[in-house]
């Protein structure tokens, strides 16, 4: 069901690009936002994991850099069938985690400093279970194409904007001033909220996954309650922007001022992540 559900909110993110295009162009131009929307498929397939891992600076350790964590991954990894990812570390105090590669045989996995002193080795084991599922579910391309093509959507918009603020836009443009209000103002609203479901979406079934991998789902579910813990209790992870937000375990940018978040959000409520995964446990009669 929810890969279902991600494939239709892909149709729809690509079908709303093509929308903008027909709105402020016509025919023409909703063609070519259709080749730009498969240059952000194929741009983001190929070079999205080294982009994210630069712009956190992140340092990739062997085993001889890192022993325990390294022996953490390349056990989950076995566990879950898959090829050893590149293990990186980020020198933030936020205790954090994510995944990126285009498919699991350049796929890489990273985490803070911060996690690594704030959790324990099952709950380690636990967020890289998480991570590891994502990449098993090839989650982190789909979500990286979602926000490409969010992000240029609302390049368009602001683009559309000023012409509308300097006369450049005249009303017997293809769709009138009704088109370029809708271009400015819903066009963007709605990627954000599709590339937002995209990423709920995924956060569940990689919660379950994940689970599985790492043999208990009660280390992510312990995981998650410390992390949102000191998510709740200390500011946002300095370095992290909107457009990566949803790679992390938890939103690296989001603390307990959350507004209207089940819609803005880009993962589920995390009471809800554990209560999901405690309901796991007792499937798998691992609590009572």
């Amino acid at each position: 069901m929810n890969i279902f559900k991600t494939c239709l909110l892909m149709a729809m993110m690509t079908g709303l690009m093509v929308a903008v295009g027909g709105a402020i162009g016509g025919s023409s131009f909703a063609m070519i936002m259709l080749v730009i929307s498969i240059g952000i498929n194929f741009a983001s397939y190929w070079f999205s994991d080294s982009i994210v891992l630069k712009s956190y600076d992140a340092r990739e350790v062997s085993e001889a850099d890192a022993p325990e964590l390294y022996g953490i991954v390349k056990t989950l990894a076995k566990n879950a069938n898959l090829p050893m990812p590149r293990v990186y570390v980020i020198n933030s105090d936020v205790p954090n985690a994510f995944a990126t590669g285009r498919n699991p045989d350049h796929a890489a996995v990273a985490v803070t400093t911060g996690i690594m002193k704030a959790l324990d080795k099952n709950e380690i084991s636990g967020v890289l279970g998480h991570e590891l599922a994502h990449v098993k579910h090839r989650d982190i391309l789909i979500g990286t194409i979602a926000a490409s093509m969010a992000g240029v959507i609302s390049m368009i918009a602001n683009i559309v904007q000023w012409g509308a603020i300097f006369g450049t836009r005249s009303d017997d443009d293809n769709g009138g001033w009704l088109g370029t209000l809708a271009t400015i103002i819903v066009a963007p609203i709605a990627a954000t909220l599709i590339q937002l479901a995209v990423s709920r979406s995924r956060e569940y079934d990689a919660d379950k996954t994940g689970g599985e991998i790492c043999g208990n789902p009660m280390y992510l579910a312990d995981a998650l309650e410390k992390i949102e813990f000191y998510a709740k209790n200390h500011a946002p992870m300095p370095q992290a922007g909107t457009a990566t937000a949803h790679m992390f375990i938890v939103n690296p940018l989001e603390n307990s001022k959350k507004t209207l978040k089940n819609l803005f959000s880009t993962h589920p409520d995390t009471d809800d992540r554990i209560a999901h995964l405690r309901e796991q446990a007792k499937e798998m009669h691992l609590l009572t």
